[in-house]
Parts: structure tokens; sequence; C-alpha cells
């Protein structure tokens, strides 16, 4: 293994507070304003990485991440009940207003299904709960969706950054760690595809009503 990643495995806590770590950068990931400058998704997917190399239990950080990210959507939802319309176009969202109108379109188009879909579009996780309780969006339903997003997505991340860490001398053995270069390059590329096409506006149609 490389000496500077050697180095932050073991700079980097580990066991319980690890976990506790990882659940506090989900948490604060979704919190409107936070995630557009905090790069909690690249740590969290980190995370699972690190635990394939003993820094935690991986099921835990993934119940961890999944109820941290779960309780962010729900306080980005109550900011916005409470203070959306005192909050629009100001501080970091005045200065990423293109993102708020993507993301209240995205809600408005698609409802409660924005809840779902927004969690994995980064520049939208954490702008679409607030838009939704700006909205007077039903609290039930809102619950609902954050619950199942959240807890799918702690364990998405984590997961993929576990089977990197696994891929990972293997990639080196298979060409001096160039094959890793191009996997991480190669999922990069189909993230960011990913993304993008969810964060199109979509077109005419019956959708849900929030």
């Amino acid at each position: 293994m490389e000496d500077w990643l050697q180095q932050i495995i073991t700079f980097v806590p580990g066991g319980t507070l690890f976990v506790a770590i990882i659940g506090t950068v989900a948490f604060l990931e979704g919190i409107v304003g936070v995630g557009l400058i905090f790069p909690g998704a690249i740590i969290t997917l980190f995370s699972g990485f690190l635990a394939y190399h003993g820094k935690g239990d991986i099921s835990a950080i993934m119940l961890a991440a999944g109820v941290g990210a779960t309780f962010g959507d729900l306080l980005s939802y109550l900011i916005g009940a409470r203070f959306g319309n005192r909050m629009w176009g100001r501080g970091l969202l005045r200065k990423h207003m293109d993102l708020v109108r993507k993301a209240e379109l995205f809600f408005f188009d698609h409802g409660g299904k924005s809840i779902f879909f927004g969690r994995f579009v980064g520049p939208l996780r954490g702008l679409v709960p607030f838009i939704a309780g700006a909205a007077r969006m039903r609290p039930l339903p809102l619950l609902g969706w954050a619950v199942v997003s959240g807890l799918l997505w702690g364990v998405a991340y984590p997961g993929i950054g576990y089977l990197g860490g696994s891929s990972w001398e293997l990639a080196r053995n298979l060409s001096g760690g160039f094959g890793l270069v191009i996997l991480l390059a190669a999922a990069a590329v189909a993230y960011g595809l990913f993304r993008r096409h969810l964060a199109r506006r979509p077109g005419p149609g019956d959708v849900d009503t929030p």
C-alpha cells in the first residue's frame, strides 16, 4: 500500500469513535447549505475503504451513515418549514440559486419521490428536503421517503468504499495500481452522468403531488 495512504489509515481514529464521526459527517451532508460546501459524500465513501482496513465495523458504519443521512434530511425539512421564506435568496443559497431553482423544479415535478432521488444527486442533497419543508409537504410521506433513501444511501456509499478496499490489492497486482485508477475514473464518469441525468428537469407527465 502507498505510504501516504498508510499514513491516513494510521492517523484516523478507529472503533466506535470512527463510526460516530461518519454518522456526524452523513448528518452534516444532508443539511441545507452545509452540504453545498462540505464533502460528506466523499468522506462517507472513503469510510468504507477505511473499514476494510480495520478502522470500524462496516455494518455499524453503514447504520451510522444511514441514520445520520436520514436525520440530516429531516432537519433540512424542518428548517425549510420554519425558516424557508427568510432563507430564500440569502447566504449560501443566494450563491447557488441555480441549484436551488433546479431543486425546486425537481421537487414540484416529482413530489415525494424527489426526496428519494435527490439524496443520490450531490448538488440537490439537502436542498430538496428544505424546499419540501418550505412547500409544506406533509410530514409523514416526507419521513417515509427520507428513511428509505437515507438508509439506502448509508449502505451504498460505505459499501462502494469497502468494495474498493477489497479491490485495491487486486488492482495493484494486475497493473501496478493503474487498474484501480481506471476503475475509479470510470466510476466517477458513470456517477457524473447519472447525477446529471437525475438533475435534469424531466418532461411533462403525471407526477406525485407533495
